[in-house]
C-alpha cells in the first residue's frame, strides 16, 4: 500500500514538473512575442495587438498581427479607394461573428 501512495505521489509530482515547464516555455515565447511587436511598433500598440484590440487607424499588417487571417474576404475597388472586409468567426453560409473593414489597408470599423 505504501509503495502504492508513493508511485501515485510521484506521478502527480511529474506532472507538475511537465505543466510547470510547459507553463515557462509558453511565459518565454510570450515576452518574446512581446519583444518582438515592441520592436516593431512600439509598447502601446504592442499591447493593444497581444490583447486582440482592434482600432481605427490600425494597418492591415497590425490586423493580421492581431487576428490572424481572416476566414473570408470581400473587396471592392473604386478609382481611388480600395475596400475590403475582413470576416472572422464563421458561423454559416456567409455569415460570421466579426467583420472589420478597411480603406486603403486602414482599419476604418467594424461589426462584432
Amino acid at each position: 500500500m505504501l509503495v502504492l501512495i508513493f508511485i501515485v505521489g510521484a506521478i502527480a509530482g511529474a506532472i507538475a514538473v511537465y505543466n510547470n515547464i510547459r507553463r515557462r516555455e509558453e511565459e518565454q515565447r510570450r515576452a518574446a512575442e512581446r519583444q518582438r511587436l515592441v520592436a516593431k511598433y512600439g509598447a502601446e500598440i504592442a499591447d493593444r495587438i497581444l490583447a486582440r484590440v482592434v482600432w481605427q487607424g490600425m494597418t492591415e499588417e497590425q490586423l493580421l498581427e492581431s487576428r490572424g487571417l481572416p476566414a473570408d474576404k470581400d473587396y471592392e475597388v473604386r478609382k481611388s479607394v480600395s475596400k475590403e472586409t475582413w470576416k472572422y468567426g464563421q458561423t454559416g453560409k456567409n455569415r460570421f461573428s466579426n467583420r472589420i473593414f478597411l480603406e486603403n489597408g486602414i482599419v476604418t470599423g467594424w461589426k462584432e
